[in-house]
């Protein structure tokens, strides 16, 4: 045996290596957009951020609205994940002012974490975009909330739960 991994190994290591790619290239388009806004970041910028060529983004992302897409994709999987751990399990037994406690400081830290997204979603020129964006997110947000609501006052119908998940949201 020569020690070597086989095609099998070579192919995980080049979509891991794909992988840590495409994270450190949505890693560079948001620390830009964190810094000039979705309008102003350019491709190339985002590029020589990540510390590669134009073309080898392109492979990955063929224009910048790919890349928006990129974003999206993962602040709604870390979003999902997020609240999860936010307003699952004990969520639905804590005294209601240690649940907003928890959950308002946990929303500051994930925000501060990635200050793209108060640009993206919160901007005052948001484009239609990124608007129905926010907006899924923030549909996927009432949904999570509404079944917390449906543990905590199953009295309620579910149309109130839900206007009051939607103004919790907004």
């Amino acid at each position: 045996s020569t020690g070597s991994t086989g095609a099998a190994g070579v192919t995980v290591r080049r979509q891991a290596r794909g992988r840590a790619r495409i994270e450190s290239i949505l890693d560079a388009a948001e620390e830009l957009i964190a810094e000039s806004g979705y309008d102003d970041m350019t491709t190339n910028q985002v590029a020589a951020r990540a510390g590669i060529s134009p073309g080898s983004l392109y492979q990955y992302f063929g224009n910048k609205a790919e890349l928006l897409d990129g974003l999206l994709d993962r602040y709604t999987a870390q979003m999902d994940g997020f609240w999860a751990g936010q307003l699952g399990g004990e969520a639905e037994q804590l005294p209601i002012d240690t649940l907003v406690d928890r959950v308002i400081d946990a929303v500051l830290a994930f925000k501060a974490d990635r200050p793209a997204i108060w640009i993206l979603f919160h901007g005052s020129a948001t484009s239609d975009v990124l608007a129905r964006a926010a907006g899924c997110l923030d549909g996927q947000l009432a949904d999570r909330l509404a079944h917390l609501y449906a543990s905590r006052a199953p009295h309620l119908p579910p149309d109130r739960r839900r206007l009051v998940a939607e103004v919790s949201v907004a």
